[in-house]
């Protein structure tokens, strides 16, 4: 926190938000070594958002459904029947100074599980157990205060990379479910929660919202919610500043967005309809979509990011034939993930 202290002194910023789980959450713990204001609830807050067992706790108790979880300790790997998915309880825990975010897998068995839960073991994580959910990817984003979620947006994700655990490539924007916001904002009350939220559904074939995460910061798609709600975040920046606000209004249904780098990796595995139709029908979804971090006035964010992809690549090269150029040691897939969460 010492670089980010220095940073809003030398910049004179008025808030600090935290880019990630991890940040977000050291952000709000170390707060009083930031002299800034925090846009996110106090530490604890965070923590049991984060947390997936936690969280799953205080859904239940909203009337929210949830996949089953437990911790992937000798009983619960001993005791498990079936496909299972495998993910970190949580990605940051206080005192932490290195990364441990490991993507959530499916696994057909336990025994199949077990390497990846020792691997989550090794990098420091704390792995749990969960069962899968067969159904589509949807969100609720808004702003919660004073127990009210405002500026309120609802999407639903058409295409996933990785399939079938990753992030959207592809959503659009639906009709809002006052049920389901009734029983987020109990949620969303019980955690103590406040500002910018973004909760994750899988949508089974009963069409039950099962609760699998909760983003309290910028997430991917975030682009989508501000173009169908203009001022999201603007509000979320004037709550955290203390300024007299009336809310906003439901966001527009029927907008597009679209992850294209995601969705052609997507394309080449999948081939829906054949190779070429599927590409072409990635190419047509992008061009009527909102995009993560491409804009024709905003050009910065994407050159950087193909500038750390070359950057990688050269630095591979080099590598590959015993060179070791220091200076081109660039990570690509974090810029990517930074720019897009």
């Amino acid at each position: 926190m010492l670089g980010v202290r220095a940073a809003v002194r030398a910049g004179r910023y008025a808030v600090v938000f935290g880019s990630g789980d991890d940040w977000m959450a050291a952000v709000s713990t170390y707060q009083r070594l930031i002299p800034a204001l925090n846009p996110h609830p106090p530490a604890s807050v965070v923590s049991d958002a984060l947390d997936k067992v936690r969280l799953a706790e205080h859904a239940a108790a909203a009337g929210l459904s949830t996949p089953v979880i437990r911790d992937a300790n000798e009983a619960g790997v001993q005791s498990w029947r079936g496909p299972v998915v495998v993910k970190s309880r949580a990605h940051w825990n206080p005192g932490q100074t290195r990364q441990t975010r490991m993507e959530a897998r499916t696994y057909s068995t336990i025994s199949a599980a077990e390497p990846r839960i020792r691997d989550l073991q090794a990098a420091g994580a704390h792995p749990v157990l969960q069962t899968p959910i067969v159904g589509r990817l949807s969100a609720l984003i808004g702003i919660f205060d004073r127990g009210r979620l405002t500026a309120r947006v609802q999407q639903e994700s058409t295409r996933l990379w990785p399939t079938p655990n990753g992030v959207s490539t592809r959503a659009v924007t639906v009709p809002i479910d006052e049920s389901l916001v009734s029983r987020a904002e109990q949620l969303l009350q019980g955690l103590g929660w406040r500002g910018l939220v973004e909760l994750q559904f899988l949508i089974d074939s009963a069409n039950t919202y099962h609760l699998i995460d909760l983003n309290g910061r910028f997430f991917g798609s975030m682009r989508l919610a501000e173009t169908a709600r203009p001022g999201l975040i603007d509000l979320w920046g004037r709550l955290t500043l203390g300024t007299e606000h009336r809310g906003l209004p439901d966001g527009v249904p029927g907008l597009r967005y679209a992850w294209t780098a995601g969705d052609l990796r997507r394309a080449i595995v999948e081939r829906r309809g054949g190779y070429i139709r599927d590409v072409a029908d990635t190419l047509h979804w992008a061009a009527t979509s909102r995009h993560s971090v491409w804009e024709v006035s905003d050009l910065g964010p994407t050159i950087e990011l193909i500038k750390a992809r070359l950057s990688r690549r050269q630095h591979s090269a080099d590598t590959t034939t015993g060179l070791f150029v220091r200076e081109r040691e660039v990570s690509g897939s974090s810029a990517e993930r930074d720019m897009r969460a």
